[in-house]
Order: C-alpha cells, then structure tokens, then sequence
C-alpha cells in the first residue's frame, strides 16, 4: 500500500486525546510534566556532578563548580528556553511537531533521488534513527542514576546497583503491553512532586551558600572555558550537555499537549525547579568539595536519603516510560510513511488516540536497554555514551528549522542570523559530545546507524518493488478489453483489491482473473493514502470513481496520525453515497503476497541491502492485519518480483 507521511511525535499522552490549538488547561498542563519534561525533569541526577568532575578531573574546585553551573544555566537558557519553547515550536506542521513532520513541511516526501529535497530526507532520516539511540540510553542512565542513591547511606549495596537497575527495567518493559493509561494517571502528580522536591532542594542549599549565584553572570562560563583548556573545556561542555537532553521531547510531543501548556509548564514551574536544583548542588559542592560523588542526594538530609531514591526512581521510570511510548510512536508513523516494514501494533487504549505497543521494538529496545546497563555498569560511564545522538539531533532540528523560515517567506538576512546563531551553539555541544565516541559514544550511533540503514533500505526497496509493478501492471483501458474476449464466472459478492497504485490494474487482479476465469459481481481496487496532514475528515475520507459498471476506485485518504482501516474507509464510502450499499456485504479482500527475489545488477541495490530488504519483506506484518482486515475475508494472490 502507499505510504505518506507521519510526524516522528514522542510518547503518547495519557488520559487526553490532541488538544485544540492554542487550549490551556491544568490537564494538559499535569500531562506536559509527566511525559514532556520527565527525561530533562531527571537530568539533575547526574548532569552537574558529571560537568564538575570533567573540569576538575574528579575533584570540585570553585572555579570548576561556578562554571559548570553557569554553562549548565545559560545551556538551558539558549537551547531549551529561547530555541526550543519559542522558536522551534512555530514550525508546527497543522499542530504536530517532530522531525518528520518538518520533512512533511519541506516537502521532502516528494524527493527524487540525487537531489538536494533526498538529501534532506536522509538527513531527517538519520534525525528520527538517533531518537532510537536515545530511546536506549536514557533509561538506562536515568534508572542507574536514581538507584546509585542507595550508595550514600549503605555503600555496601553498591554491587547490587546494576542488578536492581535491571530488575526494574525488565519490569518496566514487561508491562509495556498493558499500556501507558494505567499508570498514566500518576505521571503528572509524581513529576509536580519531583519539580517541587528539585527547587526546595536546591533552594535550601543556595540560602546557605549564595556565593553560588555569581554563576548567573555567563561570564563565569565564558571565562572558565577560555583558560581551561580545550581539552577540559570540551570535556565540560559535553558533560554539561546532559542538562537539556530531553528539551527536544517540547517540540516532539507538541501535538499531544499544544505549544501553551508546554511552555507554560516549562517558563512556570520546570525551569525555576531545574535552575534552583542546580545551583544548589553548586552550592553545596562551594561549602563541601567531597559531595562530587553524588551533590544531588547529599542536598537533602540523611533522614530523607531513602525517600528521595525512591521518588528518583518513580521519576525516573516516568522519565523511561516516556521515551519508550515515544518510539513506539515514532516506529509506527515510520511505518505509515513508508520507512520501516509493517509490524504488529496493538492498540491499547480503545478510547484514546496514539496509545500503542509494538511488541517487536518493545523488545529489542529492552534488549539494547539492558545490554547498555551491563557494559557500562554506571551512570559515570553512561555519561560519556549519552549526548552525542541528542546534539545531533538538536542541529539537525536548527537546520530544519531555518529551511521552514526561509519557505513561509521570513527575512533570509534573519533567518540565517538567529538560526546560524543556534546551530553553532548546536554544532559546538556537538563537537564536544564528538570526543567521547570512544568511551561509549558509539553506542547509540550505532544503533541509530542500524535503524537508519534499514530505513533507507526500506524505502528504496519499495521504490524498485513499484519500479517492477509500473512494468508489469495491465492498463485500465486494456485490462477491459481483455474482459470483454472472456467468458467469465461472475462470482456473488464484492471483491476488494488492494492496490499501492492509484492509476493500472494491480498485477492480483490481472493473475486472479487469468488463472480463474472469474470475477466478482462488485470489484473494488481500494489504495490508502496518508497525506500530510494529522487528520483527514470522514467526509474527504473516500474517493471514488466508476471505471465500468459495477467497477469502482477507492482512494482513501488518512492524516499521519491516524490508522488506515480498509473496512471502515470502504464503509464511509457507501455512507457518503459514493458507492452502493452492496459493497459492505459479502466482501472478499484480495492482496497480493509478492516474494522478492534479490537480483546482482547495478540497476538495484547492493545485494547485501536486497537482501536485507527482503528479509524484512518476508517478516513484516500480515498486509490485511495492517490495514484492519479481518483473516477470514482475506485471500492472498502471490506473485515473484525481481529487483
């Protein structure tokens, strides 16, 4: 079946289905702290510990400790503040955000190959692949930094961190399949008791120790990275990067909450809770250098060491569950946009929109998860894998951005200066994660590397695949010619044959009427069609067209947020008028099973990308599965195409 476009949105948002533009409400606004802000809401674990150790090669010196925390204030100032909460979240695409649906915008869809339109959408591509990286890190970093904590009061469970952090994550993925609703009703009430613990927090600390607050001043920053060095300057930035990761869930999730509450939630409550945290770990680390193992849980009071873990821990499941819903989200608008095989996908909420499970990422997430925790074994040494996909990303969404601006029509002159000015902010924190490729930054883009080659492989695969149908496909014109020269069986019913193709006779019809001899007294060729655009209403769902008497066409459309069901498009057809009342009874679902048969030649791919081609082909998703077709009233009608 075609394919369009979908938007690369994060986690689903419980309890609510998208929001009317432009609507506030403390619903909305409890849901944006529960999934919008949990990833960056749990940076503080480990963010500014880790900045201060990479400047002060593992002790806390003043210069060290102001410097850190007024690189990690202005971080979030620049990128997260002024980038993401007021520049990036106008390039919505009719209120849904993410990489795709910026690709959506730029018309990438429409790319030919070896032009500067297919060059932007491998460079989109690659953006949406490194979110699976980081769909791996961030658990596992978020889980080990809250279940470090036990270590302040009872060093000797350190050895039992990494099998706790495992227990929990096996956890946390095993009940993926019941769905993020049944604990989505606690993510906003335990993030706002998590934002409210951060501020007081750090807010105790800071009464202590204002010195602190000279970190305000950027020159701190400006100044201790001039005289450092560059090696430890860099060490510093890419550490200090740790602080915003997460901010680009704002514009990922704007179609789930709208661009009010998320930047209400952040400019009100999140960025105070972050910034007070942070200079109260400064602060306590000013007064007592040897808090650089873990400043966070030594900022509250030995009594409330174990509660404080176990609210990190909550915290920091939020913050997982978050991004897990996030690539099932994204996994299936690839799959819709033509980038990824079908898979099964299990609707787990019947009454909310974009609540889904995909029990094949599920678990190989799970896998990639784990495996990180066990190679790694710490946050500390996490540290170094996480960033780098996240600052890729971060510059690829500048660029995108900037492309955006210069299409609606703003002021090229300001356009290049304010979005040049970023993405060398971006294109810096890059450079900086860049350096620990070898100390676990190659984690992630390895498995982005993975994710995106099967990507590219997918999409020209399919190419090819249509390339041999247009050759093989009878014209309309000719296909009823040949009828008129046969005696036919009519058979009762209706017949329903899918189509990726909205012009020709698909090559199972033309082989159904060849080896049978018979047809259907109504004959449907029905193609879906997912625009660029969330929603498609029911009344622009279905188009149809008479080819001969009792021979129709069937477009239907869906908007990228949406789930192509055949039976139901064909059923708002006839409801319209549009096709006879006949057509939803008795009706067969023909689909052709096509087996692709890799071929050695220059005009395809290289033969190990056909073949992992058709290995994905051969396991994807049932086609009538996929488009909600029930088993009994399909028939599939195989066919061999070379590429």
């Amino acid at each position: 079946m075609s394919q369009s476009v979908a938007t690369a949105s994060g986690a689903a948002m419980p309890e609510t289905t998208a929001p009317a533009r432009g609507r506030m409400s403390p619903a909305l606004l409890m849901g944006a702290l529960g999934v919008v802000y949990g990833d960056i809401g749990t940076s503080p674990l480990y963010a500014y510990k880790e900045a201060v150790k990479a400047a002060g090669n593992g002790t806390a010196t003043p210069l060290a400790v102001t410097g850190a925390v007024s690189l990690i204030f202005w971080a979030l100032i620049l990128i997260v503040s002024l980038k993401y909460a007021i520049l990036i979240l106008r390039a919505d695409n009719r209120g849904e955000g993410g990489i795709v649906a910026m690709l959506a915008l730029l018309g990438a869809r429409q790319a030919r190959p070896k032009t500067p339109q297919a060059l932007l959408l491998v460079v989109g591509l690659v953006g949406a692949a490194l979110l699976y990286g980081d769909g791996a890190i961030t658990p596992a970093i978020s889980v080990l930094s809250a279940v470090e904590g036990l270590k302040i009061d009872a060093p000797s469970l350190g050895h039992y961190v990494v099998p706790i952090t495992l227990v929990i994550l096996v956890g946390l993925f095993a009940v993926q399949f019941q769905g993020v609703a049944r604990i989505g009703r606690i993510f906003g009430p335990v993030m706002l008791l998590w934002f409210v613990a951060l501020a007081l927090l750090g807010l105790g600390s800071i009464l202590h120790e204002p010195r602190i607050l000279q970190g305000l001043n950027p020159l701190r920053a400006v100044d201790y990275l001039f005289h450092a060095g560059w090696g430890i300057s860099f060490a510093m930035l890419g550490a200090a990067f740790l602080a915003v990761t997460g901010g680009e869930a704002m514009y990922a999730d704007l179609g789930h909450f709208g661009a009010r509450p998320i930047r209400a939630a952040w400019f009100a409550l999140v960025l105070p809770a972050l910034v007070l945290n942070y200079f109260g770990q400064g602060a306590l680390l000013l007064a007592e250098p040897d808090a650089i193992e873990n400043p966070f849980f030594r900022l509250a009071p030995d009594w409330a060491h174990i509660p404080l873990v176990g609210l990190a821990t909550l915290a920091t499941i939020i913050a997982s569950q978050a991004i897990i819903s996030g690539v099932f989200s994204l996994t299936q608008q690839a799959i819709q946009l033509g980038f990824l095989p079908t898979m099964r996908i299990v609707q787990t909420a019947h009454d909310e929109r974009g609540q889904i499970y995909v029990p094949a990422v599920n678990w190989l997430l799970a896998i990639a998860t784990l495996v990180a925790v066990v190679v790694f074994g710490s946050s500390d040494a996490l540290a170094g894998a996480y960033g780098i996909a996240v600052s890729m990303l971060m510059a690829i969404t500048t660029l995108l951005a900037a492309l955006i601006a210069l299409k609606w029509g703003y002021n090229p002159i300001a356009v290049v200066a304010v979005n040049g000015f970023f993405l060398a902010i971006d294109l810096i924190f890059f450079g900086a994660n860049s350096v620990k490729i070898l100390e676990g930054g190659w984690f992630p883009l390895v498995l982005a590397g993975i994710v995106a080659v099967m990507m590219l492989t997918w999409r020209k695969g399919n190419m090819l695949v249509e390339e041999a149908r247009v050759n093989l496909r009878q014209p309309e014109d000719a296909f009823l010619e040949g009828l008129s020269h046969q005696r036919l069986t009519r058979l009762p019913g209706t017949a329903a044959f899918l189509s990726a193709a909205i012009h020709g006779i698909p090559l199972h019809l033309s082989r159904f009427v060849e080896r049978s001899h018979a047809l259907h007294e109504r004959v449907l060729i029905v193609t879906a069609l997912y625009e660029e655009t969330p929603t498609v209403p029911l009344e622009e769902r279905a188009e149809v067209s008479m080819i001969a008497p009792n021979f129709y066409r069937v477009v239907l459309r869906y908007g990228f947020m949406e789930d192509a069901s055949i039976p139901e498009g064909i059923a708002c057809a006839v409801r319209d008028g549009r096709l006879p009342p006949q057509c939803v009874e008795d009706v067969t679902v023909f689909i052709g099973h096509e087996t692709v048969i890799p071929k050695n030649d220059q005009r395809g791919m290289a033969i190990w990308r056909e073949n992992l081609f058709a290995f994905m082909q051969r396991n994807a998703e049932r086609t009538g599965a996929f488009f909600g077709v029930p088993t009994r009233q399909v028939v599939e009608v195989g066919t061999e195409i070379e590429i």
